[in-house]
């Protein structure tokens, strides 16, 4: 494959991060090759089984895929730097400065560390690319999705990365194997989610700029864990912890689906209101640290780039790891109450979380699913049809609604306040289980 000079720009990168963080990556060795990175055309990837046939072409994309080689190499230079100082300052001392700096700017910290004045410096770089009025746009365009589908769908949806032991690997052991640990992740995730697209929320004194920085925290205190017990960690096998390219699919999932459907529809542009969407998506994936190289702005680039990091990522599904922390999901008590109402919300929310599962991540093929430790019944099946047509027809109503003069203020007036109830209902994410031991020793790869 050739190395081109901006691979080569992309590989010092990744080598820098020796010396950039060496409490960290001192003795990484960032050039040799992990199991989970496979270009091999006989090795199963996590491309789904119904598009196995076009991976041949999908890894011709060279450039693409050594890209994504690289980027499979590189964590967060600056939020790892920051979390490093765990080694002689306290976690909680860590978490408040940011806070404080988050909330009131890095000038409000006493003795602010260098460290966190390059963390906030980053994610107060403004990209060439940036315009927060189309950003507001988008986030206002995602709020029905965010009332509407994302109570029903997020349990489901945080499973993804569950299904292949290469990226589930590091949550297993952060000690998520228990059924409220495994709670509090799929609330902090869904909180982060939906506060981003609260109005403003993205500026740089929003909300979802300060749980941004959280977020990359928290992968970053990973690392850190990891870093320290090398033991737990194969190397070899799986590579560096929560690469970049891990955080592509939970960040341009929405796009890329709207991306597949645009070119399945012979289109290749995006409407006004769809480039919103895309560009509130981008700028909210660099607020989570990713590269540009990584956010590419056309609906094939897209495409393309989720195709590839599917293809180079090796299929694997190991049940100690993988079947644990799916079985921890779906087994968890989400949603707090005791009325008729949330009851009956709690019913249909598992059946159509079992049915997204299925659906999305098993093939449709029941008795796999039942295999992993999640059975779908008929009953289950009828109720996610019922919460689909009920979902399908609220946001259509609220589509319609943002059209009409005098109505759409009105109308997004009401998902705010349906964001809000939902932010309550998922609590403050304080992203604190990170700081466990892993829960598990049999969990080690060795």
């Amino acid at each position: 494959m050739t190395i081109t000079p901006d691979h080569q720009a992309i590989w010092a990168a990744v080598r820098a991060q020796r010396d950039a963080v060496p409490a960290l990556w001192a003795d990484f060795d960032f050039d040799a090759p992990a199991m989970r990175f496979t270009t091999d055309p006989d090795a199963a990837s996590t491309l789904p089984a119904a598009h196995a046939a076009k991976r041949a072409r999908i890894l011709a994309n060279t450039d693409l895929v050594e890209r994504l080689r690289a980027y499979a190499m590189m964590g967060d230079v600056t939020a790892d730097a920051y979390a490093a100082l765990m080694a002689h300052t306290k976690f909680r001392s860590l978490i408040d400065m940011l806070n404080l700096a988050c909330d009131q700017g890095i000038d409000a910290v006493p003795d602010a560390p260098p460290e966190l004045a390059a963390f906030i410096a980053d994610m107060e770089t403004t990209p060439d690319w940036l315009n927060m009025e189309l950003v507001e746009r988008g986030a206002r365009l995602e709020r029905n999705g965010t009332a509407h589908i994302a109570p029903f769908a997020v349990r489901g949806a945080f499973i993804a990365t569950f299904m292949n032991e290469y990226a589930a690997l590091p949550m297993a052991l952060t000690g998520t194997l228990s059924d409220h640990a495994a709670a509090r992740r799929v609330k902090e995730t869904a909180n982060f989610f939906a506060v981003t697209t609260l109005p403003g929320a993205l500026d740089r004194f929003g909300p979802g700029f300060k749980a941004a920085a959280m977020v990359r925290l928290m992968h970053s205190m990973v690392r850190y864990n990891i870093a320290r017990r090398p033991h737990l960690w194969d190397r070899a096998r799986f590579g560096f912890p929560i690469p970049q390219v891990d955080q592509m699919p939970a960040g341009l999932i929405n796009i890329f689906l709207l991306s597949y459907r645009l070119i399945a529809e012979g289109r290749s542009a995006f409407t006004p209101d769809e480039r919103a969407v895309v560009e509130f998506a981008r700028y909210r994936c660099r607020l989570l640290g990713l590269p540009e190289a990584l956010l590419p702005t056309t609906p094939q680039g897209i495409v393309d780039i989720m195709n590839v990091r599917a293809a180079t990522l090796r299929a694997g599904f190991d049940d100690r790891t993988c079947g644990s922390l799916v079985r921890a999901t779906m087994a968890a008590e989400l949603w707090e109450g005791d009325g008729l109402a949330m009851r009956l919300f709690r019913r249909v929310e598992m059946s159509f979380s079992r049915v997204f599962f299925l659906k999305n991540f098993m093939g449709d093929d029941r008795a796999a699913t039942k295999a992993v430790g999640v059975t779908v019944s008929s009953g289950d099946l009828a109720l996610a049809g019922l919460a689909g047509l009920w979902i399908a027809a609220t946001m259509t109503a609220y589509r319609l609604a943002a059209r009409i003069p005098g109505l759409s203020a009105l109308a997004d007036r009401r998902l705010i306040s349906k964001i809000t109830a939902l932010l309550k209902q998922y609590g403050h994410a304080e992203f604190l289980v990170y700081e466990h031991r892993p829960a598990s020793p049999q969990l080690s790869p060795a």
